[in-house]
Parts: structure tokens; sequence; C-alpha cells
């Protein structure tokens, strides 16, 4: 790698976002989805499932207080991954083993939203959270409320399943993003605190171990950048050099024996160095690429950047969904073999495209392709998006490509596709990861390094960079065009991606195309006009995936579409999309020709000429879908 070629993206800060479609949506996530979470997390929300968060912190907090008075609090089992009231005492901890990073998405989310919108009184519930967080850190600076409720003896025990690596990971970035919104560190302190255990207890002459479920290592790396201490960098460094390395760490933890063959889940089954292919546990697996990719950066490691780029070439290429899905399998919650996609069965997990979504950030900073913004894109408009109700008050944890509601209710395969999305998880992992990232936004649409700004997605912003101000104009979802008003400070390169979708545009001004961007010479002031195509497309899969063979997909622009029973009637698998649909757009729909197939009554009769009747079939964009009642729903039809 050229070190002169990284980029890094522009802060929150610099980036200012006016834009008609993304205004709605963070709108949403500011005044709906954070206000919904803050109650969820205190189990006030009527019919959700509990979430135990809150209540958690203030039972350790009371711990702690026993402990410095001198009293040996009781101790409880730590032996499963989700604690109720029909499984264990009612003063132990209770929810899933990770139920804090729940709380701390959340502050995260907060701290990007107050970065864009200053809210005191949101501020104030923030703080209230933040001193409850605070008060059951025990001295010695571990903060997991599992083993502090339940057990102190055993605090890093069973790094491969019980997650303190993990909530560690997310209190450190909810502890940042909040502190950059309001100078407040006494959450900051206290990750400062943790990080330093952490780093005084994993290393070569050390614990030689690494997270079950990685996010540590990125959350390290971003607490270098804010405090400048190499040992933060050098310990998630550790970790990434660590894994899978033989004799496996798990193995010595459990007192077990193995050759790595169940360790796939967690990416453990070979050095990430070695590794090739997107394995295991989806959300797991891009949160330990992501941090790759940031270890490769910081110590311009080749070899390290060439096992994410043939990670990232299998995902993209191998596995996953058009709609930006990953992990299209619900056992393990992981990324199946190559080119098994199916879509009745996808799990898709919300979680899993917004770590994809950072994976391609980070590889973005390190080699100019459009790949990976292109990816970040599609991930964004359709998956994430769709794991969020219209109103922001219900959540899809899993986004299929196909539903039947009688078979998530009857299929023990497919009860982990729900055809409406729920008001809460007990597992909430998803809510507040979406909040979080639709909120910090404006740090994923451009990145820069020192000649040239990239501009990524095509969002209305206007920012500002030591090389420029520029106010971005946006129709692009409706009508393809954006709009670039620039005050050039220095003279820099501007370049624009050009979207994958698109086969025809204009630019207003001289360019030079290279690795799926537009660069064009700025030294002066002036106004920018482009205008991307964005015709409907009919779209065809490998038929490597069985499960599309005779089916297409229809587009516009980043959007992929899908087809729902409130519009086209029962039995979808019945529909055609004709050879000239002859397509109408209007309103963010798409109409088109298409054959209703005639129903056979027998089960099994002799082979006929199919019988078909002229249609009229309505699209509707993929991320809207499950807004109207439950109801079939496909993004692909038979051609």
């Amino acid at each position: 790698m050229n070190k002169s070629e990284f980029s890094n993206h522009l802060k929150i800060g610099e980036v200012k976002i006016n834009d008609p479609f993304w205004n709605k949506i963070s709108e949403i996530v500011r005044t709906s989805v954070i206000p919904y979470q803050y109650l969820a997390l205190q189990d006030k929300i009527e019919g959700a499932e509990k979430s135990y968060c809150i209540e958690n912190f203030i039972k350790a907090g009371k711990v702690v207080e026993k402990i410095r008075q001198g009293i040996e609090p009781e101790k409880y089992p730590v032996d499963k991954w989700e604690y109720n009231d029909n499984n264990c005492d009612k003063n132990a901890f209770h929810g899933w083993v990770f139920q804090d990073s729940d709380v701390y998405k959340w502050i995260e989310a907060v701290g990007y939203s107050l970065q864009n919108h200053p809210d005191k009184e949101l501020e104030k519930k923030a703080d209230e959270y933040i001193d409850i967080i605070c008060n059951a850190q025990l001295d010695n600076g571990y903060l997991d409320t599992l083993y502090i409720i339940n057990d102190r003896d055993k605090t890093f025990t069973n790094l491969k399943d019980f997650h303190e690596l993990y909530v560690f990971g997310h209190m450190v970035e909810g502890a940042l993003s909040y502190y950059k919104a309001t100078g407040n560190r006494k959450l900051l302190n206290s990750a400062c605190r943790f990080a330093d255990l952490i780093c005084n207890t994993f290393g070569e002459d050390k614990i030689k171990g690494y997270p079950g479920h990685e996010i540590a290592e990125m959350a390290l790396v971003k607490l270098y950048d804010e405090t400048g201490k190499k040992e933060y960098l050098d310990t998630a460094k550790f970790f990434i050099d660590e894994r899978g390395r033989k004799p496996y760490y798990y193995d010595t933890e459990h007192n077990t024996k193995s050759k790595g063959e169940n360790y796939h889940y967690n990416q453990a089954h070979k050095p990430p160095r070695e590794q090739t292919e997107a394995v295991g546990h989806a959300v797991r697996g891009v949160y330990l690429y992501s941090a790759m990719a940031d270890i490769a950066k910081a110590y311009d490691d080749d070899e390290l950047f060439g096992a994410c780029k043939s990670i990232w070439d299998n995902i993209e290429n191998k596995k996953m969904y058009i709609t930006g899905g990953i992990g299209a399998t619900v056992d393990g919650e992981a990324f199946s073999f190559d080119y098994d996609l199916p879509n009745d069965l996808a799990y898709a997990e919300t979680c899993a495209s917004i770590g994809l979504i950072f994976f391609a950030r980070r590889m973005a900073e390190n080699e100019v392709n459009s790949h990976y913004a292109d990816v970040m894109e599609r991930a964004l408009y359709n998956t994430v998006l769709s794991g969020m109700s219209e109103d922001g008050k219900s959540f899809f944890y899993v986004n299929p490509l196909e539903v039947l509601p009688i078979a998530s209710s009857r299929d023990s395969r497919k009860r982990h596709i729900k055809p409406v999305r729920q008001k809460w998880f007990s597992c909430a992992c998803c809510p507040p990861n979406l909040a979080r990232l639709i909120s910090s936004l404006g740090e994923y649409i451009y990145t820069e390094n020192d000649n040239t700004l990239f501009v990524n997605q095509y969002v209305g912003t206007d920012i500002q960079s030591d090389k420029t101000n520029i106010k971005v104009t946006s129709d692009y979802i409706e009508n393809g065009k954006v709009s670039f008003e620039i005050e050039c400070k220095k003279p820099f390169t501007l370049a624009l991606r050009i979207p994958f979708w698109c086969d025809e545009y204009t630019i207003s001004e001289k360019f030079e195309n290279k690795n799926g961007y537009a660069f064009i010479e700025i030294s002066e002031n002036k106004n920018i006009d482009v205008h991307f195509n964005t015709e409907v497309k009919v779209i065809k899969c490998s038929n490597k995936v069985r499960a599309n063979i005779g089916k297409v997909a229809v587009t516009r622009g980043p959007l992929v579409y899908c087809i729902e029973e409130a519009d086209n009637g029962k039995n979808l698998q019945m529909l055609t999309l004709s050879k000239t649909p002859n397509f109408r757009y209007k309103d963010g729909i798409i109409f088109a020709d298409g054959y209703r197939e005639k129903a056979d009554n027998a089960l099994y009769s002799n082979y006929t000429a199919t019988a078909f009747e002229e249609c009229k079939i309505k699209f509707i964009p993929y991320y809207h879908w499950g807004n109207r009642g439950e109801n079939e729903m496909s993004v692909y039809i038979r051609i």
C-alpha cells in the first residue's frame, strides 16, 4: 500500500446534512427512535420484551457499594447466555450476557444526534444514565454488570462466549461520541480506565486471549486516535495477531482439545492474515474485518490488507444479497457457503449490514476503489433502512427477501422470519445499532487524503475542510441529480463516485475516470452539476444461486424494489414479469405489465402449457415493506 493514498473520513463536525431523503429519516431517529429506546432500556414499553439494561447497572452499583464497605456480596452462577426470571435469582443479572452494550449504543446515537441537534433535555437524560453506569465500575476499572453482579472472581475466564470485551468496545464508542458532542469526559474517563485494565491484562507476557465477539479491536483504534496512547493501538494489533494461533486460546480457556473446526463461528479457526473467506457469525465477522482494515492502515501492513481484500471479494461476489444483506443462515446467524443465498430463509441481520458498512468505509480509507462505497450504499438504502418502521417504533432483526406469513408461524425453519416488525427484542442489538449508524451518517459520506476529497455518498450536505467549503444539493434518489457549490481554499481534486447501477451520466466539468471515480481538478470557486440516469432496471442473479433461477429483481437507482400482497394479492409466486414490462415510475412506486398464472387445484396432473392472465404489478422500495400489516412479500419475481 502507498501511505500517500490513505484517506480519512470527515468528522461529523465538518459535515452538516441537509437532504430531502435523509432529513426525514434522521428526524425519525432523533424524535422517535432515540426517545423510544430510552424507555425500552428501562422496560417501559408496554408489550415489548424486557431489556433489564438499566436495572442491571443499578444492581451492579449496589454491589460495588457493598464491596467498598467491606461487605462480601452474594454470588450467582455465570453459566448461560441469557438470564431471566425463570432461570435465575431475582437479584442476579438479567438479560443476555452482552446486555450492557444496548445502553452504550444508545449513548453513542445520542452523542451523534447532539452534534447535529443540541438538546439539553436529551443530554440530561444521557448524563443520568452515565452516572448510573459509572457508579457500577469497580475500582480497578472493570465494568461488566454480568460479572460484577454474579461473580467478580470469574472475570476474563470465558472470552469465547461471554462478551466482556465486546461490551467494552461499545462502551468506548459510546463514550467517544458523547464526549465529542458535549465535552463531558465522565464516561470517556471510565472507558479509558477499563481500557488500561485490558491493556495490562492481555499481551505477549500476559493473558494471550482475544475477544469471542469482536469490536474491542475497532474501539481501541478509535481510543488511540483520540488519546494518542500507543498501548491502545498495540493491544488492538495483539488481538488481531493472536487470533487463531495454535494452540487455540479457547481450548486452553475451556480445557478442551480441538482442531479449530468449531472456531469458524468466531473467525478464530486460523490467523486473520491467512483468512480468505467470510465465515461464521456475520456480525462478528465484519467487525473483525473492519478492525483488520484499521490495523492494516495503521501499520501499513500489506499482508493483512491482502487478507481484507480477499474476504471483501468473497462477500461482495459470492455471499451478499442484492439488498446488501449478509449472513444467509439462521444457524449461527452466519455466512453460508458460496452462492447459498435463500430468499425465504435469509437471516440478513440488520447489525450485519451495519457492520458491512463499517468494513466498507475502512476499505475505502485504505484503497481508492468505488466498489466499497457501492456496497455501502446498497446496504444503507436497503437492508439497514428495512430494519426500522416508518414511525421508528418497531424493528426487524432479520431482513428476508421473501415472506409467507403462515410459514413464519408454522414452519420451524422459518420462525426467525417475522412478517411484521417487533416492538423490541430481549436481544436488542439491532435497534440501537441502527440509531447510532443513521445518527453518524455524516462520517460515511466523504473521505479525503492530502490531495483529494472523495464523494462516496450523494447526500445533501454542507461541508468544511482545509481544502474547501462545499454545499451539496441532492435529488439523488428521485432524479439522480446532484449539484456542488464549491468555495476553493486551495487547489485540490474532487473525486465523484460513479454508482455501479448507473450506465449513463453527465458531469458539467472535465474529468478523468479512474477506479470508479470521476476526478476533477479544482483550483477556483465553481459550481458542478451531475446527473445519474436512474432508469428502472431488471437484474438477474448468478445461475449459481439456486434460489433465483428463472427470477429477476427490479431496481431503480440505489433502491431495490419488492412486491407485496397488499398491492398484488396472495400467491406472489404466481406472478411473472412481462418480457416487455413497460415500467412506469411515479412518487417512488414502479408499475409494470405482467401475468398471473392460473391456480392448479390438482396437486398433481399431466403437464400442459401454463395458463396466464394479464395483470399490472406494483413494486415498492424494499425498505418500505411490512408497514401495512402482515402480508406476503418477495424481492425476486419470475420472468
